[in-house]
């Protein structure tokens, strides 16, 4: 049988492959419905209706050549990627964007974008590096 530490650390060590496996299932789950529900022009153009403010169905389906369940299949789409959620106030069912939804995407973006300035960072030091090896063979 193993020391007793090292089963502790063997069952720490699983606990934390789990807890990574379940975060980036949930993450990239929702993040790849989200980009997927982006995917489409109707989609993006009702997401920048309700950055001016909540709207209803109705007034979402008035800028398009569409049916209304048409538009609920769209907000559906968008509220399953967590991206918009709706309330009830009487006969009216507003709509308006999630802010942990697209908070999340940002969040991701952010990552990809903090790699790149990385990434161009090393560049400039690359071409600084090489301008002045240039400058000493002169």
């Amino acid at each position: 049988m193993g020391h007793p530490c090292i089963k502790e650390i063997n069952r720490l060590s699983f606990l934390l492959n789990i807890m990574i496996f379940l975060y980036k299932l949930l993450t990239m789950h929702n993040l790849d419905a989200a980009f997927s529900a982006l995917a489409d022009p109707t989609r993006r153009a009702i997401l920048a209706r309700l950055s001016r403010g909540e709207a209803t169905v109705m007034e979402l389906a008035e800028p398009f050549e569409m049916t209304q369940p048409a538009i609920s299949q769209h907000l559906k789409v968008l509220e399953d990627a967590g991206l918009i959620v709706g309330r009830i106030e009487g006969t009216r069912r507003p709509r308006r964007i999630a802010k942990a939804g697209i908070e999340s995407m940002d969040r991701w973006l952010g990552k990809l974008r903090k790699a790149l300035e990385k990434n161009y960072q090393r560049l400039d030091e690359v071409l600084a590096e090489m301008e002045k090896d240039k400058g000493e063979k002169q």
